[in-house]
């Protein structure tokens, strides 16, 4: 078994150097449909198993037809690159196979993750408050409304929704994820309001201010407000302290999705964006985006120390049986079973320190206002707007942003996506990976304008 192991470990390197090498050769992988990728790749379960050596062959049959997200050509998500010293702690974790829950199997592990959270909560202005890794910022959101909920409706952990209705107010233009949590948490989809914002893209206040006074004229209660830090689209902040202002008058939970843009606190340069963050209640942190860690990696922090324990601990003799509840994180934990995520945000931190990774967003920031004065000064196309974190959205008037983007893939030159902005559809570009320069940037721009230049008229109005 031991030996087995040890050769799986060495084809898996083996497999990921290989990916690595054919990524500089072929940065955009040609585009595959699931009907051919179906036929072409052995992917139904056996009957009976193979060996190691036609396994690690058909595993790189799916790494060769995989999407590349870590090339210089992807802009097309909130994430992308490849971190050395995360993937370093990345590649041991399922070797160590340690299960987050207690510190009697997870030993120093606990203490990894409780180090790193201390050390994120002072960015957030949440000295000595609480917080927890999760799978993903859907789940930070997720574990933060069920805190506010619980808050702004007691008693309902215990006995349930009773009737009153609770109401959410974020971004019209803030994450799906929030309307998600509310139809799982039982508050229903439709008590989430959509607040209009400004022409920035960044929540308004006075708006905010008057739903909240309508829903409590109509009996309903206010239990969360969500900032956001960096929207999908428009990489938009709201304007946190000035509805912080809102949240503190009217006595409600203030909560930022920093998902996206959260990362911005470690930069001294660029913090102010989030200006008002350390009155909000709770944070949403994505280490898998801007600081570049391989998916998934967020943490949800809160401003209150033992709030979470105080609204998720369970009873567990069969699990919780030593050391107390600060080194057993199950018991601060959506989870109960859960995957060290820890570990891979340790080794980068370690290998870039505070001032590594502000370095790093600073250049993202850089790289977008390069891009977006690059679009600005040609002729050829028009910027929806001035990007306020790393998104940049553009068009190519007279041209479906949709159908030059299809054709970049198709024709194996960038990945990226679009996003309706103020009404039009755009070329949304996301400036993410540390490795892109503006080469980088000056190539893709010239790509677009030759591929639009071949597809016919249209107008891209939403």
């Amino acid at each position: 078994m031991t030996e087995s192991l040890k050769d799986a470990v060495r084809r898996a390197a083996a497999l990921a150097i290989e990916h690595l090498e054919s990524v500089e050769r072929q940065p955009v992988r040609p585009k595959r449909d699931a009907d051919s990728l179906r036929a072409a790749l052995l992917l139904a379960p056996p009957a009976r198993g193979c060996d190691v050596d036609e396994l690690a062959d058909r595993l790189a049959s799916v790494m060769a037809a995989t999407p590349v997200t870590i090339s210089r050509r992807f802009f097309n998500q909130l994430f992308g690159g490849a971190d050395p010293g995360a993937i370093l702690g990345e590649m041991v974790v399922p070797v160590l196979n340690n299960s987050l829950y207690t510190f009697k199997v997870a030993g120093p592990h606990v203490l990894v993750e409780e180090a790193l959270i201390r050390h994120m909560l002072p960015f957030a202005g949440f000295e000595g408050g609480d917080g927890a890794f999760t799978p993903g910022g859907s789940l930070s959101n997720f574990v933060a409304m069920l805190v506010a909920r619980n808050e702004a409706l007691p008693g309902t952990r215990e006995r349930g929704l009773d009737g009153r209705v609770g109401v959410i107010y974020s971004s019209a233009e803030a994450h799906y994820s929030v309307r998600k949590a509310a139809g799982m948490l039982g508050m229903g989809r439709q008590n989430v309001r959509g607040v209009p914002v400004d022409a920035r893209g960044g929540m308004r206040p006075d708006a905010l201010a008057e739903a909240i006074r309508a829903d409590r004229a109509e009996g309903r209660v206010p239990v969360m407000i969500n900032a956001t830090a960096g929207t999908t689209v428009r990489g938009a902040v709201d304007p946190i302290d000035a509805i912080a202002d809102v949240a503190a008058a009217e006595g409600v939970w203030l909560h930022v999705d920093g998902a996206w843009g959260g990362s911005i606190v470690l930069s001294e340069r660029h913090r102010g964006l989030l200006r008002g963050l350390h009155r909000a209640d709770s944070f949403t942190w994505d280490a898998h985006k801007m600081m570049g860690v391989p998916l998934t990696c967020s943490v949800a922090l809160f401003r209150k120390p033992d709030i979470l324990r105080a609204h998720l601990s369970e009873v567990a003799t069969y699990l919780f049986q030593a050391d107390g509840d600060r080194l057993n994180p199950g018991t601060r934990s959506l989870q109960c079973g859960r995957r060290n995520d820890a570990l891979k945000l340790w080794c980068g931190w370690q290998l870039h320190g505070d001032a590594g990774y502000a370095r790093r967003i600073d250049a993202l920031l850089d790289l977008a206002r390069y891009a977006a004065e690059a679009v600005d000064a040609d002729p050829e196309l028009v910027l929806a707007e001035a990007p306020q974190t790393a998104n940049v959205c553009f068009e190519v008037p007279g041209r479906s942003s949709a159908a030059i983007c299809e054709r970049l893939y198709d024709e194996g030159l960038a990945m990226v996506g679009t996003g309706e902005v103020c009404g039009r559809n755009t070329i949304r570009l996301v400036c993410v990976n540390p490795d892109q320069t503006t080469e980088d940037i000056d190539a893709l721009l010239a790509a677009v304008k030759a591929v639009a230049a071949s597809l016919p008229a249209e107008d891209d109005a939403a």
